[in-house]
């Protein structure tokens, strides 16, 4: 396996420029995602046994039967996001952590909520050692994190059939709420953008597959 997954390597840089290209052809064009896209060693978040993947545009399995989101995925959320450098945003789903040192990469001030504990524990060590600050949280994703509102922009990165309603009532008036809609198996890409105190507007953005959106806290090892 090229270089130590704990090292950034100029095969490393290398790799994700071609992956940084290969999304600019799937059409992402939101520049700032993809400078961030090529900044994050995405190999640091992933099971070594998958290293040799870490720049393949695909989803790989990592610990507590959840998955590193795809790159394209990542990049489609986080463009949705219409992210601006100091933006508060709230993501649901630490996961890996990479999709929020792609945000932390992009100047946001991100608040990141994780249900399985050795995740949350993992991806905060990953994210310290690299230098990129996020606020972490063990917890319930369904509750948000209220205290920390309103936020600019909530990501959620599973699949939930509604928008917990706790959530929407934690988007800023012009903040974007970006959750992939549907059952476990089809999902569509959603942006809800809070117009005014009680309205809403929805706009959908193609089909994805995720890992469901849970209830509840999961302790592990």
């Amino acid at each position: 396996v090229w270089g130590n997954q704990m090292t950034d390597t100029f095969e490393a840089k290398g790799k994700r420029k071609k992956l940084v290209a290969e999304l600019k052809q799937k059409g992402i064009a939101d520049e700032e995602v993809l400078r961030a896209i090529d900044n994050v060693p995405r190999h640091m978040f992933m099971d070594p046994a998958f290293l040799i993947h870490a720049y393949v545009d695909k989803a790989f399995p990592i610990t507590s039967g959840q998955t590193i989101s795809q790159p394209y995925t990542v990049a489609v959320q986080t463009s949705l996001l219409k992210v601006k450098r100091r933006d508060k945003i709230l993501e649901i789903g630490t996961g890996s952590g990479y999709q929020a040192a792609v945000l932390a990469a992009m100047g946001a001030k991100v608040y990141t909520i994780e249900r399985f504990r050795e995740l949350f524990i993992k991806a905060q060590r990953t994210l310290t050692s690299l230098g990129y600050s996020a606020d972490f949280f063990y917890g319930d994703g369904y509750e948000g994190k209220p205290q920390y509102g309103p936020f600019d922009g909530i990501v959620i990165t599973a699949a939930t059939p509604a928008v917990p309603e706790s959530l929407l009532q934690q988007l800023k008036t012009g903040g974007r709420l970006v959750v992939p809609l549907g059952s476990s198996d089809n999902q569509v890409m959603t942006v809800v953008e809070r117009t005014g105190p009680d309205s809403f507007e929805y706009s959908q953005h193609g089909n994805f597959v995720f890992v469901p959106l849970l209830k509840g806290t999961v302790n592990g090892k």
